[in-house]
């Protein structure tokens, strides 16, 4: 039998799809041909899999060798195919039978001596596999707990190239790996808590506005006033994830190769915080063949920038049609790709170059020029973007040694879960993953966000004199929103708008 078919599978963006790789095996010349618009990566597939195949006890056949991965128009890349490429030659050769693999995935990278290597974007290739009707994958072992997150499938997990082959033979016995009948909730404590923080209950507050209502957050302060250290604790904060979040981000790691090797499932809300010296490809993805980037990695999590303004104007630009929609969508020639982005961003920054702007012990030694040209680095639009803005200023002496014990994140978490269950409850008739305040539209705005004469008073006056767009005026709005949420409030009172006007700090005339 000069010829065999077995099915692989690749990547595309988040999605993955089936390949079929045709071998043929003709009278001629000996050579390895392999078409199907491979990359470099997957050229050297040849190699590899004809010194797996002798180094496992088997002959690469004196023939000329064609192997085409269908559909011929897409780009592969990537090493999963070595195995599938290495069980089609055999069958085409006739060293093994022609057996029934028309319902099985072969993904897996061989190395020279014929074992298996573990290979990215699996839970993407063996989602798409199941929903085509798929009943089982071969896959390395390496790999075997992430597959094993879809239900539906049996999934063989083998070491090497021999022991797929023995397996097939009937020569070895492998019953598939067993089902999870349970998955794990979040990974061991990180050791942050906000009863760390020493006084900033402000800064505190805020974060837990911005936990309970998806909000993003700006905070301005001096060096070593705290800013960093709230950041890290935002995710302590935040409500559980659910196991659909965890699939999806998981799907996301996998894809760019970061999931954990003892880790199949992500289960804690990631934070990601990217040094200021990232490219936008890195911010965003990109790529020939494009990959997620940090606001992706942040999907359901916190993305933390540090240092906001020494960060490349133009990174930060790219970030304000995610922040909106939700999703990045990168364009290449061959390709066009969405990734999910929805993320709460976490700012913070000095309030000049030296970091001691109206500091009430250091003496700044920025000029008007030099202040002003510090902070024109961060555009207005993204600032409208951001719906809290806030300060965190030096602690005194009296905040930092006090022996009160500060709340933990456990008793804010329970406050945010229970604003988080309102919303759900509010937007349960509306077709949206996201149940949050911070996502609302203008129509939801419209309908959810209904003030009284006096918070309404207040807050024409505050747009008037303040000199607020109307995306700032929709985002007092949802935090009033928000805020009325955690007091289990069915109204938005006057107090709630006014405590969200006093998370406008940039819009009160203090920025340059």
């Amino acid at each position: 039998m000069p010829f065999a078919k077995v099915y692989s599978a690749a990547v595309l963006g988040m999605d993955g799809y089936k390949v079929e790789v045709e071998v043929d095996t003709s009278l001629g010349l000996p050579a390895f041909e392999l078409i199907g618009l491979p990359d470099s990566a997957l050229r050297e597939a040849k190699e590899r899999v004809r010194a797996a195949l002798k180094n496992s006890g088997f002959r690469v056949p004196s023939r000329r060798i064609t192997i085409n991965l269908a559909p011929a128009d897409r780009r592969k890349e990537g090493s999963a195919f070595d195995l599938s490429i290495a069980i089609g030659i055999l069958i085409a050769s006739e060293q093994i039978q022609a057996y029934n693999l028309e319902d099985t995935l072969i993904v897996g990278e061989l190395s020279l001596d014929g074992s298996l290597r573990p290979v990215t974007g699996i839970l993407p290739m063996v989602m798409d596999w199941q929903k085509q009707g798929g009943k089982r994958v071969f896959l390395p072992a390496k790999n075997a707990q992430e597959a094993a997150l879809i239900e539906q499938l049996d999934v063989y997990p083998f070491n090497s190239l021999a022991d797929v082959i023995g397996f097939l033979k009937g020569e070895r016995k492998q019953k598939p790996l067993a089902k999870q009948t349970h998955f794990p909730g979040p990974e061991q404590e990180t050791g942050l808590d906000f009863s760390d923080v020493r006084g900033q209950e402000v800064a505190k507050r805020a974060l837990e506005i911005a936990a309970a209502g998806g909000h993003n957050v700006l905070m301005i302060g001096p060096p070593g006033s705290g800013k960093t250290m709230l950041a890290r604790r935002l995710p302590t904060i935040l409500p559980a994830m659910s196991f659909q979040e965890s699939l999806e981000v998981t799907r996301i790691y996998s894809v760019a190769g970061l999931l954990p090797a003892k880790q199949p499932l992500i289960s804690n809300r990631p934070f990601r915080a990217p040094h200021h010296t990232i490219s936008n490809a890195g911010m965003v993805g990109g790529g020939r063949i494009p990959r997620p980037g940090e606001i992706s990695l942040a999907h359901t999590g916190v993305l933390f920038l540090d240092e906001l303004p020494e960060f490349n104007r133009d990174v930060l630009e790219v970030l304000r049609q995610p922040l909106e929609e939700g999703t990045v969508t990168i364009s290449r020639v061959n390709a066009s790709l969405t990734y999910p982005a929805r993320f709460i961003l976490v700012t913070a920054m000095n309030p000049c170059s030296c970091g001691f702007f109206a500091d009430p012990v250091r003496e700044c030694s920025c000029t008007p020029y030099q202040v002003q040209k510090y902070r024109s680095k961060i555009s207005g639009p993204l600032l409208d973007r951001i719906d809290i803005h806030i300060e965190v200023p030096r602690l005194k002496y009296n905040e930092m040694v006090v022996h009160t014990p500060a709340e933990s994140s456990r008793i804010i978490a329970q406050r945010v879960h229970k604003a988080r269950l309102i919303q759900e409850e509010r937007f349960s008739s509306i077709d949206t993953r996201q149940k949050f305040n911070a996502v609302m539209t203008v129509p939801m705005v419209r309908k959810y966000c209904t003030l009284g004469k006096e918070a309404r008073a207040l807050l024409r006056q505050a747009f008037q004199k303040l000199g607020l767009s109307a995306r700032a005026h929709d985002r007092i709005l949802k935090l009033a929103r928000t805020i009325s949420d955690l007091e289990e409030k069915a109204n938005i009172r006057v107090e709630h708008v006014a405590e969200a006007l006093q998370y406008r700090h940039l819009d009160q005339k203090i920025w340059p």
